[in-house]
């Protein structure tokens, strides 16, 4: 099967300008946390930029739909690998330029992507913590997939104990000491910092986009 062939069934990988590689990404909208802080004052989500600028525009919105519905096709983790394999070339992937976890299935479906493609390093930002929870119980993580816990207010603290406990890092949006995005001193692109895929850099802030 080619690239093109699968990219009718489950939609094209997102390829943000500001990364460095590609991404998946679904519509905010449909965000499970995100949707009850979003009209929660000083909360991240309640700024989110996946709802806002180009994610707005139809042909964008039409993408994130057809992504979003093709995580139904039985054969999405095996056409997600083979898509993901063929035209990821950097050695990185984020995951959710927009959107969230969906369902423990959602995350173990991830977890299997991972495995299955060791050379690539996996960034998954989520606030979906019972997710993530509910699955490390009696699962482990790969170590080529970071998990980030995201927070969930401006200049609050990040989620460090639920962090701790499962063995993963985090991240905010905060004037804090902790390293911080270089992206906007560098016109919005990571360039050559990969500091989110670390899991090595306990926690990352970024500036209020």
């Amino acid at each position: 099967m080619k690239v093109k062939d699968i990219e009718s069934t489950i939609g094209t990988l997102s390829a943000p300008s500001k990364m460095p590689c590609y991404s998946f990404s679904i519509p905010a909208k449909l965000c499970i946390t995100g949707q009850k802080l979003r009209n929660v004052k000083n909360s991240i989500c309640s700024k989110c930029y996946a709802l806002k600028g180009r994610y707005v525009f139809p042909n964008v919105q039409d993408a994130l739909e057809t992504r979003f519905q093709g995580m139904s096709d039985p054969q999405w983790i095996d056409k997600m690998v083979f898509m993901i394999g063929k035209r990821e070339k950097s050695g990185f992937f984020r995951w959710h330029d927009s959107g969230d976890l969906q369902s423990v299935t959602h995350l173990a479906a991830i977890v299997e992507i991972a495995k299955r493609l060791p050379n690539i390093q996996f960034w998954l930002p989520t606030r979906e913590f019972s997710f993530v929870s509910e699955y490390m119980a009696t699962n482990t993580i790969p170590d080529n997939l970071t998990i980030r816990l995201s927070g969930l207010m401006f200049d609050g603290k990040p989620p460090v104990g639920i962090a701790k406990r499962l063995g993963l890092v985090t991240s905010g949006a905060s004037s804090g000491d902790d390293f911080s995005c270089p992206s906007s001193k560098q016109s919005g692109k990571c360039l050559d910092c990969r500091a989110c895929w670390d899991k090595s850099v306990s926690n990352v802030n970024y500036k209020q986009h």
